[in-house]
């Protein structure tokens, strides 16, 4: 682990030309999807779009999502991407999840994919989220089951060595989220920081904030 911050923006021209990042954004969104968490008049925020490879995936299936990242980067790529689709129900929003400024809006879905193992202060951003969540809410998170600190080649900016599934359910417990769950979302296979092949899992863990969703929510 290092308490250096990774340049993303250095990396955004050439994010997407990584096969195991575009695989591992479908395996998410289809976890996702066969989770029933995604319904049409979601209101979404993805917390670290990145380029929006989860982003353009979830965008055909919700009302509207905020795309928001620390990377501005990474944010041209995505606001390219918008521009070429049109898509008219995206916005993005430059952040720093763990800056005093804030994410704005209420939302009835938010997501993240492999970025909470960059995150400092867990418990401290699920409380941020718990209190942007609208009630009936969810958040879903993807991330890195416990990996020894090989999944990366250069583990600038990353501040947990994945994570252990049920000390983050008590986290998510604590910041306020009920009937929390998890399961594989996808299986990595790929050279780990010493060069050799190595499988790494992701697993997807959601959690609902107390109270009724709307019923467009429901599906009545």
């Amino acid at each position: 682990m290092s308490g250096e911050q990774r340049d993303f923006n250095a990396a955004a021209a050439t994010w997407d030309e990584n096969p195991v990042r575009v695989k591992l954004a479908q395996d998410v969104f289809r976890a996702l999807a066969d989770s029933g968490l995604i319904r049409p008049g979601m209101d979404v925020l993805e917390i670290g779009c990145g380029t929006g490879l989860v982003t353009l995936l979830l965008q055909p299936c919700v009302h509207n999502i905020t795309a928001a990242d620390s990377s501005a980067g990474m944010l041209d790529v995505l606001n390219e991407k918008v521009r070429r689709k049109n898509c008219h129900n995206v916005k993005t929003q430059l952040v720093n999840p763990e800056g005093d400024g804030g994410i704005e809006g209420r939302y009835d879905l938010v997501v993240s994919s492999m970025t909470f193992h960059h995150i400092r202060d867990i418990p401290v951003l699920l409380g941020r989220i718990a209190a942007i969540t609208k009630p009936g809410g969810i958040l879903c998170i993807a991330d890195l089951d416990r990996d020894g600190g090989k999944f990366h080649e250069d583990n600038t900016g990353v501040f947990h060595d994945g994570f252990d599934r049920a000390v983050l359910r008590k986290q998510f417990e604590t910041a306020g989220f009920e009937n929390v769950r998890n399961r594989t979302a996808a299986i990595l296979r790929k050279p780990d920081s010493s060069g050799n092949l190595r499988c790494f899992t992701v697993f997807l863990m959601s959690g609902h904030v107390p109270g009724h969703a709307g019923a467009d929510l429901r599906g009545e």
